[in-house]
C-alpha cells in the first residue's frame, strides 16, 4: 500500500510518535536515553521547532511539537539519523533502528493541546515506569519535570504549556499539577494517536448519529480536529500533497493496532491470523474485533481479513460484547 503523504507546513502543530522496529527498545540504559534527549534539544533549537512536552519509552517515544520553517520532516530526520548511528555505533549494531516511518498527526489546538500534553507526560505512568504523578515529576525522561521546573531544558517551551494555566508561574504549575492528576485517571485515549472521523468527533457512535442526522463532516486519518479544521488543514496543503490523497486508511490503522498488540501480549502475527486457538489468541482477537468494529468503524469483514477468523464470528464477538 502506497505511502500516505504528510502535511507538513511549518507552525503546524503535531503529535508525533515513533517506534522501534519490530518492536524492540530503541534504548538500552540512561546513556541512550540522555543522548537521545539531548539530541532532540540541539536539533529543536536549531530548527526553531517548539517542543511542548515529550516522553522517551523503552521501545517508542511520543513528541508534541510545532514544525519550525524547515518543517516536520527535517527535524524528524535530523534526530532520527543522527540517534539511530549513534546508537549503532555504542552499541556495535547494524541496520534500522526505528520503523520505517514515524507517525504523525496534525492536531487542533483549541481542543487538544492540553490533553496531548498531558497525554503525553503520563505515559511513562501508564507504562509502569513510575509508580505515581509524584514520582513522574522526577522522572527524566519524560517533559512532565521541565514543566514542574525539576529540571530545566532550554529547548522545551515550558511557559507556553504554563500559560494555558495562568500568568503567575508558581499557581499556574499548581493548576497544570492538578490537571495532569485528574488526568491520569482517565484510560487509554487512543483518540489522541491519530486523527479521523471517528476519533475527532468522539467515537463511533458519534459517527453513526451524525449519519442518521444527514449531517456529514469532512475527516482525515492524519488530522486531529474538526471537520472544519480538516478542510482548512487541507485547503493550505501544497498541491502535490493533495494529489496523494487519501492518507492512511483505517486498514492500516488497524494493522500498527494489530502489530502492537500482538508485541505486548508475546503473540506472533502468524499465529493469531493463521487462527491459533490459544486462549490468549483468542482474548486478543476479541479484544482487537470489538476496537476496530466499535472504534474505527470497521465493517465485520474487514475486522475479520485481520484477524483471521469469518465475518460471522466478528459479528457474533461485537454483538456479545456491546449488547447490540
Amino acid at each position: 500500500m502506497p505511502r500516505g503523504a504528510r502535511l507538513d507546513a511549518p507552525g503546524t502543530l503535531h503529535h508525533v510518535m515513533v517506534r522501534g522496529i519490530e518492536g524492540n527498545s530503541i534504548v538500552f540504559d540512561d546513556a541512550d536515553r540522555a543522548f537521545f534527549v539531548s539530541r532532540m534539544g540541539k536539533i529543536a533549537t536549531a530548527t526553531a521547532t517548539k517542543i511542548y512536552a515529550w516522553a522517551l519509552m523503552t521501545n517508542h517515544a511520543h513528541i508534541l511539537l510545532r514544525s519550525g520553517a524547515a518543517g516536520l520532516s527535517t527535524f524528524m530526520r535530523k534526530l532520527l539519523t543522527c540517534y539511530a548511528a549513534g546508537f549503532n555505533r555504542t552499541h556495535n549494531r547494524h541496520g534500522h533502528l526505528f520503523q520505517n516511518r514515524y507517525k504523525s498527526i496534525v492536531c487542533e489546538e483549541e481542543p487538544y493541546f492540553l490533553r496531548l500534553v498531558s497525554y503525553i507526560h503520563l505515559n511513562p505512568l501508564r507504562a509502569g515506569l513510575v509508580g505515581s504523578v509524584e514520582e513522574l515529576e522526577r522522572y527524566r525522561w519524560s517533559g512532565h519535570a521541565a514543566v514542574m521546573s525539576r529540571i530545566r531544558y532550554e529547548w522545551q517551551d515550558r511557559e507556553y504549556v504554563l500559560g494555558y494555566f495562568g500568568e503567575r508561574e508558581s499557581s499556574a504549575r499548581k493548576a497544570y499539577l492538578e490537571f495532569v492528576t485528574t488526568e491520569s485517571g482517565v484510560g487509554s485515549q487512543p483518540e489522541l494517536t491519530g486523527g479521523g472521523l471517528i476519533r475527532s468527533i468522539g467515537g463511533w457512535s458519534e459517527v453513526k448519529s451524525l449519519r442518521q442526522r444527514g449531517e456529514k463532516q469532512f475527516s482525515d486519518e492524519r488530522i486531529l480536529g474538526s471537520g472544519d479544521f480538516v478542510r482548512e488543514i487541507l485547503d493550505e496543503a501544497e498541491d502535490s500533497v493533495k494529489e496523494r490523497l487519501p492518507a492512511v486508511s483505517m486498514e492500516v490503522d488497524a494493522a500498527e493496532r494489530l502489530q502492537q498488540a500482538c508485541e505486548e501480549s508475546g503473540i506472533k502475527v502468524q499465529a493469531l491470523q493463521g487462527g491459533s486457538r490459544t486462549r490468549e489468541c483468542a482474548l486478543l482477537r476479541k479484544k482487537l474485533a470489538v476496537d476496530y468494529v466499535c472504534e474505527l468503524g470497521m465493517s465485520y469483514a474487514g475486522a475479520a481479513r485481520l484477524l483471521g477468523i469469518s465475518g460471522g464470528a466478528v459479528e457474533k464477538i461485537v454483538k456479545r460484547v456491546t449488547g447490540k
